[in-house]
C-alpha cells in the first residue's frame, strides 16, 4: 500500500512537471514561433524571434548607445528618442516587426490603417496587457475595456466639461501667478538669471494638479504627487526587465519600498477623499476641484430601495476615485510640463516667433492676468503649442493589442499582437508634412489642425476616436495660460549651458534639462 502511495505521488508529480513544462515551452517557443511565421507570411518582417528576450538586448544596446550623447541642437531627433523602431522601419517597412520578450509588436505606420486602430468601432483593439508592476502607478479608466470602459467614461467625463474647467481657470491662474513671483525673485535686481525650465515647469503642473483635484486640501495633494513620481522611478525600472511572474510578491527591498509607496498615496487618497466627503455635506467645500466633481457626479439613485424609496448610492467606490486621482495625475502633470518645456526651448531658438506671440498676448491680455475667454482667442499662441507638441509630442508612441483574429490593411493579424502606433514618426513626416517636415513652422497649423498636413488624421498627440484624451481641453488651458504669463513677464534665450538630448521616460524629456537666460521685461 505504501509502494502504491509512492507511485501515485510521483506519477502526480511527474505530470505536473510535464503540464509546467509543456505550458512554459509553449509560452516562451510555439506560441511566439506560431505568430512569428503568420506575420512573415503576410510580409510583415522584423528579426527573427529569440528565445525569451526576443529584441530586448539589442533595444536596449541601441538605447544606451544613443542616449550616452547628445544631438546638434536639431529637431531630427527620432534616431535619440526611438533608436530601434527607427532602425526597424528603416530596414523592414512601414509594417515591420519588433520583439518585446516573447511579444510579437507590428509597428503599423500609415494614417488610415491608425484610424482605423483607435476608432476601434467593434472593439477588436484592445490596450495590451502590461506588467502588473505598472497597475502601481495609475490605472482608471485608461485600464478599462468594453462596458466598463464605457461605464466609467461617461461617469467622469462632466467632471472635464468646458464649463467645469472655467470653474478650475482661478486655480490654474494662482498657480502661474506663483510662478511667475518666483522667477521675478531669481532674477534678482540684474533682471536675467540662468534657470533650468524643467523642474520648474514640472512644479507648476504639479501645483495646478494639487489645485484642481483637491481644492483647499492642494498641499496633501502635492505630497500624493510627490510619491507618484518616486515610484514612477521605481515601476520603470522594473518594467524594463524580463517580467517573472510572481517575483513582485517577493520580499525584496525595492519591491517593499513600492507597495509602501503604494499604501502611502492609497491612504492618503482616501483619507482626503473621506475629508472631502463632509466638507461637501456640510456646505464648507465647493464642487469646483476635480475630487468634488467626481463625487458629485458619480453617484446614483438606488430604486431598490426599501419601500422604493431611492437612497443614494455611489457609482464608482473608493478605489475607483483612489485610481481616477492618480492617473490625472500620471497622465496630466508630465505631459503639460514637458509640453511647455519644449515650447520654451523652441521659442529660445526662435526669437521672432517668441516676439510675435509676446505682442499677441499683450495685445489681447495687456497686463492682466489671462482668463478663459482671452486666451480662447490666442492664435499664434496656439499655432505655436501645436507646432511644439508636432515636433517634441510627450507622448511618442501608442500602443493596441488584438484580441482576437483581426484583418487591418490587407493583413489579417492573429490574437496576442500588439500593435505599436509611433506618433512621433507620423509627426516627422516627410510625405505627410512636406520637406520642412523637421523644422519649427508654426504657420502650417495657421488654417487649423486638419489642414496642416496633406492627411488630416497625420496629428495626434492626444490619441484619436473615442478613447481620445479625456484631459485635453485642461491641458490646453492650462499651456496656454502658462505661457501667456511668461510671455508678458520675460523674454528668454537658450543658455550656453543647454545640452540637446530628447529621451523618453514615459514622456518626451530633456535628458539634461532645459536652461534658459531669462530677462525680466
Amino acid at each position: 500500500m505504501e509502494f502504491l502511495q509512492q507511485y501515485i505521488l510521483l506519477l502526480v508529480s511527474s505530470s505536473l512537471l510535464l503540464f509546467c513544462a509543456a505550458k512554459v515551452t509553449i509560452s516562451i517557443w510555439w506560441r511566439p514561433r506560431c505568430l512569428e511565421r503568420q506575420l512573415n507570411q503576410q510580409g510583415i518582417k522584423g528579426n527573427p524571434y529569440r528565445l525569451l528576450f526576443g529584441d530586448m538586448k539589442e533595444e536596449l544596446k541601441l538605447i544606451k548607445d544613443s542616449w550616452s550623447r547628445p544631438i546638434s541642437l536639431t529637431h531630427q531627433i527620432v534616431p535619440r528618442v526611438l533608436p530601434f523602431v527607427h532602425q526597424t522601419v528603416q530596414k523592414h517597412g512601414k509594417k515591420s516587426l519588433v520583439w518585446v520578450g516573447t511579444s510579437p509588436r507590428v509597428v503599423v505606420w500609415e494614417a488610415e490603417l491608425v484610424k482605423e486602430v483607435l476608432s476601434n468601432k467593434f472593439g477588436h483593439f484592445q490596450k495590451p496587457p502590461v506588467n502588473p508592476l505598472i497597475k502601481l502607478l495609475a490605472m482608471g479608466v485608461s485600464s478599462l475595456e468594453g462596458e466598463s470602459w464605457v461605464r466609467r467614461r461617461r461617469l467622469i467625463t462632466p467632471a472635464f466639461h468646458l464649463e467645469k474647467l472655467k470653474g478650475m481657470v482661478p486655480a490654474f491662474q494662482t498657480s502661474c501667478v506663483e510662478l511667475i513671483k518666483r522667477w521675478e525673485g531669481l532674477s534678482g535686481g540684474e533682471g536675467s538669471c540662468e534657470l533650468d525650465v524643467w523642474p520648474e515647469l514640472q512644479n507648476l503642473t504639479g501645483d495646478v494638479i494639487s489645485r484642481t483635484a483637491f481644492g483647499s486640501n492642494y498641499e496633501e495633494g502635492k505630497r500624493i504627487f510627490q510619491l507618484q513620481k518616486e515610484q514612477v522611478i521605481l515601476v520603470l525600472e522594473a518594467a524594463r526587465s524580463i517580467y517573472v511572474p510572481g517575483f513582485r510578491f517577493l520580499p525584496t527591498r525595492k519591491n517593499r519600498h513600492r507597495m509602501r509607496i503604494d499604501k502611502e498615496i492609497k491612504s492618503m487618497l482616501t483619507g482626503l477623499i473621506r475629508k472631502k466627503e463632509r466638507a461637501v455635506a456640510d456646505g464648507e467645500s465647493s464642487n469646483n476641484d476635480l475630487l468634488g466633481l467626481l463625487l458629485q457626479s458619480t453617484y446614483c439613485d438606488d430604486l431598490q430601495g426599501s419601500l422604493n424609496k431611492p437612497t443614494r448610492t455611489y457609482a464608482l467606490t473608493i478605489e475607483d476615485i483612489i485610481e481616477e486621482c492618480k492617473l490625472f495625475y500620471f497622465a496630466g502633470q508630465e505631459t503639460t510640463a514637458v509640453w511647455l518645456t519644449w515650447t520654451m526651448v523652441l521659442l529660445a531658438m526662435y526669437p521672432d516667433w517668441q516676439e510675435r506671440a509676446r505682442e499677441e498676448v499683450l495685445q489681447i491680455c495687456g497686463k492682466k492676468v489671462p482668463d478663459f475667454d482671452s486666451v480662447s482667442h490666442l492664435k499664434i499662441v496656439t499655432m505655436i503649442l501645436h507646432e511644439a507638441m508636432r515636433l517634441y509630442p510627450p507622448v511618442v508612441a501608442l500602443f493596441r493589442h488584438t484580441y482576437k483574429q483581426i484583418e487591418l490593411g490587407g493583413v489579417s493579424f492573429p490574437a496576442g499582437v500588439d500593435l505599436l502606433l509611433p506618433i512621433i514618426l507620423f509627426h516627422h513626416n516627410h510625405d505627410l508634412w512636406g520637406k520642412d517636415a523637421e523644422e519649427f513652422n508654426p504657420e502650417r497649423f495657421s488654417q487649423g489642425v486638419s489642414k496642416a498636413s496633406k492627411d488630416p488624421n497625420a496629428f495626434f498627440p492626444f490619441g484619436w476616436g473615442p478613447r481620445i484624451c479625456l484631459g485635453q481641453n485642461f491641458a490646453v488651458i492650462e499651456a496656454k495660460m502658462a505661457l501667456s504669463m511668461i510671455l508678458q513677464n520675460f523674454s528668454f534665450q537658450l543658455s550656453p549651458s543647454y545640452t540637446h538630448a530628447p529621451y523618453t521616460v514615459i514622456t518626451l524629456q530633456p535628458q539634461y534639462g532645459a536652461q534658459v537666460i531669462l530677462n525680466k521685461l
